[in-house]
């Protein structure tokens, strides 16, 4: 059930908590006068963490094509090794 917002005819503000067929007369608890039902601009979303961008759920072909039309390379799939480094020093075995 949702809450909505009323104002009564002196202006004072309020809040009930009803369902949304309920039709009766609704009066301000303060002054016991009628009141109507006030627009209330809504809740909106807020979405934390990760996985909330259209682009984290595109398909894999959908990303190589579009990374070929920008022309950026793919990355390599493991880093290159590095060569042995052929320094003297530090640890040697006997």
């Amino acid at each position: 059930m949702p809450t909505y917002l009323y104002r009564c005819k002196k202006g004072h503000e309020f809040e009930l908590f009803h369902s949304i067929s309920d039709e009766s007369r609704k009066r301000c608890p303060k002054c016991r006068s009628g009141a109507v039902r006030v627009p209330a601009g809504g809740g909106g979303f807020l979405f934390k963490g990760s996985g909330f961008y259209i682009t984290d759920y595109r398909s894999k072909g959908y990303k190589d094509s579009a990374k070929k039309e920008k022309g950026t390379p793919d990355p390599p799939s493991k880093p290159p090794s590095k060569p042995p480094s052929s320094g003297g020093g530090g640890d040697k075995k006997d």
